[in-house]
């Protein structure tokens, strides 16, 4: 199965204030994201590829909302919590966290966990402690991932190397794998690979042959789907489709210059041109 993820952050802030939101007033952006993309969406067949959204929690009871009945739209939170509610447990008592178990009464289906954003946040809280050992983040992650499946959820889990770690990409991405992924149900897990070093403005892009080395690498390690995780974007749809390793991609921003922004139909515009449609 082709899986197609769709990470859009914090897109929901105005513009005037810093942010990239021209699609909608705040209030309604969630369920805006939603009806612009599920009927044009019902066209792919469900069982050959997946499509999900993952949103700021604050939209998701929206955007739940705005799903019809039979929507090819499956929507997920952009992290779950290390701990999370038992009967006969702790009832709640986690201020400031998305737990997974709320997450899936609120209607998710998945979640995003180990974004490379979300591991350098980990990173510099534990580098604020004093914490020096580098697998601590990937036992954060893993307490996530198994909380997350705990309650029912698919996850996408990431996983990436810095231009520091890349000449030990292997031993990087294998920790990664290992330790993040331990004990976990495979089966119900999709790895979006993001090559950190080669994201952003300035940097060069991973090529084809990285990628498709990087996903072999991942396959070989836990048997997972794979997705790329540096963006799936209209100038490198077609070459991720031609990587038979590669079993989809991770989209956010559809335009990066001029009104840079989300956009639904440029959002289904990349999405044909990956599936060749």
């Amino acid at each position: 199965m082709k899986h197609i993820y769709l990470n859009l952050k914090r897109f929901d802030t105005p513009v005037e204030l810093g942010g990239v939101n021209r699609l909608a007033p705040v209030a309604e952006w969630g369920r805006a994201v939603v009806t612009g993309t599920q009927e044009a969406l019902r066209k792919y067949d469900p069982e050959k590829v997946e499509f999900v959204q993952y949103l700021p929690e604050a939209h998701l009871l929206s955007a739940v909302a705005a799903r019809t009945p039979g929507s090819p739209v499956k929507l997920g939170s952009q992290g779950v919590y290390r701990m999370d509610t038992s009967v006969g447990g702790n009832f709640g008592a986690f201020t400031t966290n998305r737990t997974a178990n709320i997450v899936k009464a609120m209607g998710c289906e998945s979640t995003l966990i180990g974004h490379c954003e979300e591991r350098n946040d980990k990173k510099g809280v534990l580098q604020e402690a004093g914490v020096t050992d580098t697998a601590a983040v990937n036992r954060i992650l893993n307490q996530e991932v198994l909380r997350a499946q705990a309650a029912g959820l698919t996850v996408l889990y990431c996983i990436g190397e810095t231009s520091e770690e890349q000449p030990e990409w292997e031993k990087v991405l294998g920790e990664q794998l290992d330790i993040g992924l331990q004990g976990a149900d495979k089966s119900r897990v999709v790895i979006g690979y993001e090559p950190v070093w080669s994201i952003g403005p300035g940097k060069t892009p991973a090529g084809r042959e990285y990628i498709q080395k990087i996903a072999r690498f991942v396959k070989d390690r836990c048997g997972c789907d794979v997705v790329y995780g540096g963006g799936l974007k209209a100038d490198n749809a077609a070459m991720l489709a031609s990587i038979p390793e590669i079993d989809g991609g991770l989209i956010a921003l559809t335009r990066f210059t001029g009104e840079i922004g989300f956009y639904p139909e440029e959002y289904l515009e990349i999405i044909g041109l990956y599936l060749g449609e």
